[in-house]
């Protein structure tokens, strides 16, 4: 039997998670790239973030993925971000809240997605099954290896909304390494008709298969490119190797967010080999040593 038969269907989800995380990542990495990663001498970007859900317990991994952690990093580093209106446990705190015309809702701790539009004054009976599960600790996210998860401030966060609403915002997700930006991933309407492109940060197009979306065409590049590139090179100076989501505005360059595990590490390049292993090349993991303390579970 393949070893991609044994990725969890609803009747072998208990099965799948009771396998100690390093047999789950196999079998994950094995169906998204169709071989096993080689964990003795990890050499191409999914073999090093293999690596990284397997034993990194940096503290950094906890900031990155906390949302509001790692707006205070953007902040420090210079790069404007969107304005946090409000953030807690009970949506009833959301009642006395001026949130302008238009404003986003989202878990603190959790990747995926999960996000809701408003506009004026907010309803927390209204709200309450759209966020229902939102505070939950990420199964998932624990399930595929995202460690960071879990130990991340469970909050609901409600924020400005950048852009204009109908109109396309084109998200940029800079991949960077040891301070230097190597690719930029270009999505646009990212919950409607959602397609992606890649370009080098010169703006050079680069032929990715773009794995479940559909792939864009060619746009010019940002008004703000140089600040692009220079905000993402600031935000990931301290790591080996993180992606730095970012937006462009009229006014210049917003922050999104930083994503330590992009796709959990299986939906990246799964096509391109020769990018995996480029990237790969790239990145230098850091000791064993140095990436086994883990860092504080926060509530």
């Amino acid at each position: 039997m393949r070893a991609s038969k044994l990725i969890p269907t609803p009747a072998r989800r208990r099965l799948f998670s009771s396998l100690p995380l390093a047999a789950r990542r196999a079998l994950l990495y094995q169906r998204a790239y169709g071989r096993f990663p080689d964990r003795r001498s990890p050499r191409s970007w999914s073999e090093k973030m293999d690596w990284r859900m397997l034993h990194d317990r940096r503290a950094q991994l906890v900031v990155a993925s906390d949302k509001l952690a790692a707006k205070d990093v953007a902040t420090a580093a210079g790069v404007d971000c969107p304005r946090t209106l409000w953030s807690g446990t009970d949506l009833a705190g959301l009642a006395d809240v001026d949130l302008g015309e238009h404003w986003v809702l989202k878990p603190n701790h959790r990747s995926g997605g999960l996000v809701h539009f408003g506009s004026g004054p907010a309803d927390p009976d209204a709200l309450a099954p759209v966020v229902e599960g939102w505070l939950d600790v990420g199964a998932e996210e624990l399930r595929r290896g995202e460690w960071a998860y879990g130990r991340t401030r469970r909050l609901l966060v409600a924020e400005e909304r950048l852009g204009v609403p109908g109109e396309d915002l084109v998200d940029l997700k800079v991949h960077v390494f040891a301070g230097e930006p190597a690719l930029v991933q270009v999505h646009h309407e990212r919950f409607t008709d959602h397609r992606a492109r890649y370009y080098r940060p010169d703006w050079t197009p680069v032929e990715v298969h773009v794995h479940g979306i559909g792939e864009a065409e060619t746009v010019p590049a940002p008004p703000h490119l140089d600040d692009v590139v220079a905000a993402a090179s600031r935000l990931g100076a301290d790591w080996d190797y993180l992606r730095v989501d970012l937006y462009d505005l009229p006014d210049g360059v917003r922050f999104g967010e930083l994503t330590a595990y992009p796709g959990s590490g299986l939906s990246e390049f799964r096509q391109d080999r020769w990018l995996d292993e480029e990237l790969g090349r790239r990145w230098t993991l850091p000791t064993r040593a140095a990436a086994s303390t883990a860092a504080p579970r926060h509530g």
